[in-house]
């Protein structure tokens, strides 16, 4: 008895598959690299904008390690009574360095009518902004800055007319090293240094300091501080902070103003990063337009391979290897795109750190991301040709062609 028997189709392994969903694109090259186009710069884009944004919160954060989060600023307030802004009492920083956990502290002392000039022959009204202030020994090392030329003020040369210069300020000035000579008061000062610029205290990048008791001598400094500087234990900061307004002026501690300068660099990482996200959002969009350019492409694809669809489907091929072509077919068009875009924005990264000296950061999650986005825009762009390339009657696909 004669059993009707059922044939099987044959099954596609993984070898199979890539060479079927690469017969498209290696038939069509120009049209892959146009239609890859779109998915590359989108992930492109994306992966630069995530690149960028953590190399700048990395330099940003290694700057903060590097000067520390753990100064407080002292600052004279508004008196309540009068309207009129209080002075600090001669004796603020060693009030302030009595203060248990504070490990460091210093000062600036403003020095109102006195001005610094290239040579005694500029008018006196060409100032360039700089600000001429007495500073303490102690200054650079709680700053934590360093000099790009010369040396710091000590003991010794601090009572003499000597200065050194923020980094700011010696560019106006046009002063490129130590040795020279600026015209401040009614003299020459000799120029001992000049810093390199300081994130956490940029009012000193645009001054001219002088030694605390050369600019009692020399320019008739009162000796009062406009800025007091402290270094304390990272455990002991919020404790400080709480002492450092009775401290300095006990009599009326809401008429000074005790400030954290490195909550500025916090917020500006805060900004970049919530401004990242507002581009992850754009590039979103970019994504988008590039997956329905490859959708447009399949759907083509499908219309001018009907012959092809109608040849598989006569000689067996299901609807289930029909769509698995096309299928892989989107896929491949998009990963090599997203393979593109990730490389492109890696590179650009790369050079953007390069350029500004800052340490290279990639993100793991960008680029899984990346390759992820582009896989899902793959087979989502895929699965509509697909579908309508296995519905396609066999007969009617060779009829038509």
């Amino acid at each position: 008895m004669n059993r009707e028997r059922r044939l099987t189709p044959a099954r596609l392994g993984l070898t199979d598959v890539l060479e079927v969903g690469s017969v498209g694109l290696r038939g069509r090259p120009m049209r892959v690299v146009l239609s890859a186009l779109g998915i590359a710069i989108g992930i492109a884009t994306m992966i630069a904008v995530v690149g960028i944004s953590a190399t700048g919160q990395a330099a940003l954060l290694r700057e903060l390690d590097r000067i520390g989060t753990n100064m407080l600023v002292v600052r004279p307030g508004t008196s309540f009574v009068s309207g009129e802004e209080v002075q600090l009492p001669k004796n603020a920083v060693s009030s302030v360095g009595a203060i248990d956990g504070v490990e460091q502290a210093a000062a600036l002392g403003g020095i109102d009518g006195v001005h610094v000039f290239r040579s005694e022959h500029i008018p006196t009204s060409q100032t360039g902004g700089i600000a001429v202030q007495a500073a303490t020994e102690s200054l650079k090392a709680t700053l934590r800055g360093s000099m790009a030329k010369g040396g710091w003020l000590n003991q010794a040369n601090g009572r003499y007319p000597a200065v050194v210069l923020g980094h700011a300020a010696a560019k106006r000035l046009g002063i490129t090293d130590s040795g020279q000579r600026v015209w401040m008061g009614d003299r020459y000062f000799t120029v001992l240094g000049i810093l390199n610029p300081l994130p956490l205290a940029p009012e000193v990048d645009s001054s001219a300091l002088v030694g605390w008791k050369g600019a009692a001598t020399w320019l008739g400094f009162d000796g009062h501080p406009t800025a007091v500087y402290e270094r304390s234990a990272d455990d002991r900061v919020t404790a400080v902070r709480d002492l450092l307004a009775r401290t300095v002026n006990p009599e009326s501690p809401f008429d000074v103003e005790v400030s954290d300068p490195s909550e500025a660099l916090k917020a500006k990482a805060a900004s970049e990063k919530a401004f990242s996200s507002l581009l992850l959002g754009l590039e979103g969009v970019a994504l988008l337009v590039g997956g329905v350019g490859i959708a447009n492409t399949m759907v083509i694809s499908v219309l001018e391979r009907r012959h092809e669809i109608g040849l598989r489907r006569s000689f067996g091929s299901t609807r289930g290897q029909i769509r698995l072509q096309f299928v892989v077919e989107s896929l491949l068009l998009s990963g090599l795109g997203g393979l593109a875009g990730v490389v492109l924005g890696a590179l650009a990264t790369g050079i953007y750190a390069s350029a500004d000296g800052m340490p290279w950061t990639l993100p793991v999650w960008a680029t899984a991301g990346g390759v992820g986005a582009t896989l899902a825009i793959g087979t989502l762009a895929g699965l509509y040709p697909a579908v309508r390339a296995a519905r396609m009657p066999p007969t009617l696909a060779l009829h038509t062609t």
